[in-house]
């Protein structure tokens, strides 16, 4: 047990500290010995592509579908330009006969990067009638706002309304608490088009 256990230091000793051992170098170290050590240390846990593999996390296609979307409309420009920034959500469905609910997926970009995943759910109280889907988008001012929005807990007040993007009119939103919201309406008509109460949970990738 001891030497299995001094044989596995040496080897781990050997790729984090190879400029202490010089003279190894110069021995017959043959591709097989090496990709024996790389196989063992894998075993044991070390991950060293990891960091790199969750930097090379791509978005679906469903969101990148609709941030094209919101893209493609001039007057929002100046929030993707100046945005820490922002999480998209692709389709939200919401429904309800004077007690409503809305629920919806999307994913969270810092610096036009993808970051994490999110989950929406509202459920909201008073006159409302009919159903629609709409796309959302939620810029972050700066990295204040944008971190408040990963701890996972993230809510809006009861009072909070996003502007909503129509074909042919520019669109924009006042940033309240370093957030600006704006909706994209996909189909559907309803008399309550609050996004107060919206509920976010947040999971890194």
């Amino acid at each position: 047990m001891y030497l299995k256990m001094t044989r596995k230091f040496f080897l781990v000793a050997l790729i984090i500290f190879p400029h202490c051992l010089t003279p190894i170098q110069s021995s017959a170290f043959n591709e097989s010995q090496l990709n024996k050590i790389s196989d063992e240390l894998l075993i044991s846990g070390w991950k060293p592509l990891s960091d790199k593999n969750n930097k090379d996390k791509k978005a679906s296609d469903k969101t990148i579908k609709a941030l094209n979307k919101f893209k493609s409309i001039s007057s929002l420009k100046p929030y993707f330009k100046k945005a820490r920034g922002y999480a998209v959500f692709p389709n939200i469905g919401k429904g309800g006969i004077g007690i409503g609910g809305a629920r919806g997926s999307g994913e969270v970009f810092e610096k036009g990067n993808v970051i994490g995943k999110t989950t929406l759910t509202q459920l909201s109280i008073g006159f409302q009638l009919g159903g629609q889907a709409f796309s959302q988008i939620i810029f972050f001012k700066d990295k204040k706002s944008l971190e408040r929005f990963t701890e996972g807990n993230f809510e809006f007040g009861a009072s909070a309304s996003a502007a909503l993007i129509s074909d042919g009119a520019n669109a924009s939103a006042d940033y309240s608490d370093g957030v600006a919201v704006l909706t994209y309406s996909k189909g559907g008509l309803m008399y309550e088009a609050s996004i107060g109460g919206q509920k976010f949970s947040y999971e890194e990738y």
